[in-house]
């Protein structure tokens, strides 16, 4: 009887034994499994070495070169675009022959849409017009301040209080006169009577010998 028990107990832990041996093949057989890294070398392109790499700084280059010309293109269109077109620039400036201006008359050309007075002065009317009380001026400016040459005055025909046309050689002051609203500008163009709270303005301009450029 104690034998059989014996014998039975060393076949259980035979047996125990054999299926411990049996789970730790599973565990191991499952390990490998999960551990292993596929190899995926058939699916991998075969490297070109030095070629591959010079092909590749090859194409982006290329690509940087095309969109750098795109650009340059695109910005030179924008700016052509944007550029005055050749009939706004003949506006842009105006030049009048001096020598057609006989001394003491007036004549009126058209600049950028504006009226511009231009005057070939007198002895006289520069004599008046330097002999005027600044400080009594509406809008104080000196005849030399307004003037480059003490003989030829040049102004934007615009009256000051609502944009209307002067008329010249009218007026209490013997210069421009607006009717519309009744301002009266001295013969240096500046306000002597009335609503226009500025004197007539002065546009850019220059002498070139006996011509006057507007602009």
């Amino acid at each position: 009887m104690a034998l059989r028990k014996v014998a039975s107990a060393l076949t259980t832990k035979a047996n125990g034994l054999s299926t411990l041996s049996k789970l730790s093949s599973i565990s191991a057989a499952r390990w490998n499994h999960t551990t292993a890294v596929p190899d995926f070398s058939k699916y991998k392109k075969e490297s070109g070495g030095d070629a591959s790499r010079a092909y590749a700084y090859l194409m982006v280059g290329t690509t940087g070169l095309v969109s750098a010309a795109g650009a340059q293109a695109t910005v030179s269109d924008f700016l052509a675009n944007m550029s005055a077109s050749a009939d706004v620039l003949a506006l842009a400036k105006a030049e009048v022959d001096l020598n057609s201006i006989p001394e003491g008359k007036n004549v009126t050309i058209k600049w950028r849409g504006k009226p511009v007075f231009i005057r070939h002065r007198t002895a006289d009317e520069i004599a008046e017009a330097n002999n005027v009380n600044i400080q009594s001026l509406r809008d104080p400016q000196a005849d030399a301040d307004r003037v480059k040459r003490p003989e030829w005055l040049v102004m934007l025909g615009v009256c000051t209080h609502l944009g209307c046309v002067p008329i010249g050689e009218a007026g209490d002051f013997g210069g421009w006169y607006c009717p519309c609203h009744g301002s009266h500008y001295d013969i240096s163009g500046r306000i002597r009577k009335g609503p226009a709270p500025l004197n007539l303005e002065i546009p850019e301009y220059s002498f070139q010998e006996d011509k006057l450029i507007i602009g």
